[in-house]
């Protein structure tokens, strides 16, 4: 098979380069990863893989193994060996759990991030944003849906209250994730090439969402608790689905934790932002303080207690993080002082 016919079958799976690696390594996306290895696909035919020994070493950063999405340079064997990753060009990450600092990838070179929650129990609009907040630095643009729309009375002033809080032009969708009709909306995000990922709660429709788009029931799906719409893991593990319309689906297990990095802007709240340029003094804690826009906009209702509120949760989170990872970088330097100082803000009233 020729490179050219080699490249137009990995583009079938997402693949954007222009070349094939050098000496002749071959090419293939990693669609699922184990305890026991990793599953590829090379466009035509999937496969196991395991890792080549420099990806086990201890103290290597997680975020340098392979993941579901990446494209992969492998060497035949049995079983074949994964010896290179190629660059990224987009990551979604969180914050693992525990209290040490580390970085876990949830899925890579993804175009669209694709944020499923219910609108019965599951509906939270603070959850809602701290995903959004940790997609910004990934690369990929965030699409809110809101699923099981069939069972919701109240859909209208859910989605209504949603799309105050969220930017202007950040696409929500609601949707019944059975209804082949319903989710055609989806297709502009699932074109050939295209590759998304699908996060949301246990039971938010995740699994029954990625059987309507597939055409088929591959995907286990289970119940839900009636007081909050949360179920049981129905998905176990990441993996990358090539769908019917060309795109290829990352399906994830739910997430119990949603720890930031530490690296996020928060752009999501650029409104606040704008409110507290406008205080008197630059070092405002928006608490008492004489002229204060925040406190203004609180009393005024032009800023919602439940956004400010959500704001001030992923700040301190995301500075304590910061921190944390800071930290972190300072034992690896052996305690020498970091390259990006940190400046010192002082009191001072706006002229």
């Amino acid at each position: 098979m020729s490179d050219a016919e080699t490249i137009e079958r990995l583009r079938r799976i997402g693949w954007r380069g222009q070349a094939l690696p050098a000496g002749g390594r071959r090419l293939a996306r990693v669609v699922a990863q184990h305890r026991a290895g990793y599953e590829l696909n090379d466009g035509k035919h999937g496969f196991g893989a395991q890792p080549a020994g420099h990806f086990l070493k201890r103290g290597l950063d997680p975020a340098e193994r392979p993941a579901v999405g990446d494209f992969v340079e492998y060497e035949d064997g049995r079983p074949p060996h994964i010896l290179a990753v190629q660059p990224r060009r987009s990551v979604l990450s969180r914050a693992a759990a525990g209290e040490r600092y580390e970085r876990q990838t949830i899925a890579t070179n993804i175009d669209y991030v694709l944020v499923l929650t219910g609108l019965d129990g599951d509906f939270n609009p603070a959850r809602i944003e701290r995903y959004l907040s940790l997609i910004e630095g990934s690369g990929a643009q965030p699409v809110v849906l809101l699923s099981k729309l069939d069972l919701a009375a109240d859909a209208d002033a859910r989605l209504a209250e949603l799309r105050a809080r969220l930017p202007a032009g950040m696409p929500v969708h609601a949707i019944n994730g059975k209804d082949p009709a319903s989710v055609a909306v989806l297709a502009q995000y699932l074109q050939p090439g295209d590759s998304a990922v699908l996060v949301g709660s246990s039971g938010a429709g995740k699994s029954t969402l990625t059987n309507t788009l597939l055409g088929e029931q591959r995907m286990a799906t289970g119940a839900v608790r009636g007081h909050d719409g949360r179920g049981r893991h129905t998905t176990t593990h990441r993996a990358l689905l090539p769908l019917p319309s060309g795109g290829c689906l990352i399906d994830t297990p739910g997430m119990r934790e949603l720890k930031l990095t530490g690296e996020e802007d928060l752009d999501l709240f650029a409104d606040i932002d704008a409110l507290a340029e406008r205080c008197r003094f630059a070092d405002c804690g928006h608490g008492s303080e004489p002229g204060c826009a925040v406190q203004a906009a609180l009393d005024s209702g032009e800023l919602s207690p439940e956004r400010w509120r959500s704001y001030l949760k992923l700040r301190d989170e995301r500075e304590e993080q910061a921190a944390t990872l800071e930290a972190k970088l300072r034992r690896q330097r052996g305690g020498r002082p970091l390259d990006r100082p940190h400046g010192h803000r002082h009191s001072r009233e706006r002229e």
